[in-house]
């Protein structure tokens, strides 16, 4: 067995600090009327921290785990049930052909830009498309993460490097009640990518890079991609138990791989093909596939020209519209073909001598 290096784990928080985190939620003068209270609650969530009392709430796994008497977190029970069933509706001939449109701009009217994002244009273009085409368009707007109550995407804690099983499909990570890491938004949208037979994702640049909204939610989608579906495997999060299991001989598999995808990366001035790029081989490994070449786009809206008037640049460029309503449309020809069984995938089947 491989030995595992420990020494970075940081030290637990003082009574003190744990107050001041705990109070920066209640800053609002309204809630001094309830001091006594609230001083209460936080006693309550100092002693789940003390205790790591990461899941509370849990009943035992239950027949089809390995070891059916571990208890496992009832949220994320939930959530395995939900992903499973959409994952048997997703098999379905009858079903009807799902597309899930990924807005990641971080930006929208309802926060501090005071302005819709260029992308959610483009989406709604994408969705009439998609409808026209007898598809069902289901609009993931990763903008909520800035704009709404209590909605997160924790990041990823990197756990496939310990060792892929270790790694929970879905993500078991989140929520920690004891460190207060709850409202997680992942669980939901695992399901929904489960249920889609085509991903188009539409986004910025940021710095040469996909927005963090978007990062966010690619980082926690590594479980889709060699994810252990069984915790009680791993006993949890129990690092030894996992490096075995990998070493005995792990098969990666790809809970995602047979969808189809497509793509439109914009910016102002530079990081568009590197950044689609870098999506388009992200989505490849995940054993999605594209939609042609019209079906993977980059474009600058308003090259050098100031950010104040780009809507009205995108209102001009027309062509770069038809394009956008190119890349729906192939997705939604390469929907049809694939659940047809008329895709062409020549490497399906093939075995891969180092899979991960």
């Amino acid at each position: 067995m491989t030995d595992i290096r420990k020494g970075q784990a940081p030290a637990v928080l003082s009574r003190s600090t744990f107050h001041e985190r705990f109070m920066q939620s209640f800053m609002d003068p309204a809630f001094r009327a309830e001091e006594e209270a609230i001083s209460r609650v936080e006693q309550i969530a100092w002693e789940a921290y003390k205790e790591g009392r990461k899941a509370p709430v849990t009943r035992k796994a239950g027949r089809g785990y390995a070891d059916p008497d571990y208890d496992l977190s009832v949220e994320w029970l939930d959530a395995k049930s939900r992903i499973n069933k959409a994952a048997a509706a997703w098999k379905k001939p009858a079903t009807p052909s799902r597309v899930l449109l990924i807005c990641g701009s971080a930006r929208n009217d309802g926060t501090c830009p005071g302005e819709i994002s260029k992308t959610f244009r483009m989406i709604e273009w994408a969705q009439k498309v998609l409808k026209k085409e007898k598809m069902e368009p289901d609009v993931l707007d990763l903008s909520l993460l800035t704009s709404s109550y209590h909605l997160n995407i924790h990041p990823c804690k990197g756990c496939a490097s310990t060792a892929m099983p270790l790694c929970h499909w879905p993500c078991s990570c989140y929520p920690n009640h004891s460190l207060g890491q709850t409202s997680d938004w992942m669980n939901e949208i695992y399901e929904r990518w489960t249920a889609a037979h085509a991903v188009i994702i539409m986004t910025p640049v940021y710095w040469y890079q996909s927005p963090s909204p978007l990062k966010l939610m690619i980082d926690r989608l590594v479980c889709a991609d060699g994810g252990n579906p069984d915790p009680t495997t791993t006993h949890g999060k129990k690092p030894a138990e996992a490096k075995a299991l990998e070493l005995e001989g792990w098969d990666y598999p790809k809970h995602l791989a047979g969808r189809v995808y497509g793509l439109v990366v914009h910016g102002d001035v530079a990081g568009i093909e590197g950044s689609r790029r870098g999506l388009s081989d992200w989505l490849d490994w995940m054993g999605l596939i594209d939609a042609g070449s019209q079906s993977r786009l980059d474009r600058y809206v308003g090259y050098y020209e100031p950010y104040a008037t780009s809507h009205q640049t995108l209102d001009a460029d027309t062509a770069m519209q038809a394009e956008v309503r190119n890349v729906a449309t192939a997705v939604a020809n390469a929907v049809k073909e694939l659940r047809a069984g008329k895709l062409s995938q020549p490497d399906k089947g093939l075995a891969r001598p180092r899979p991960k």
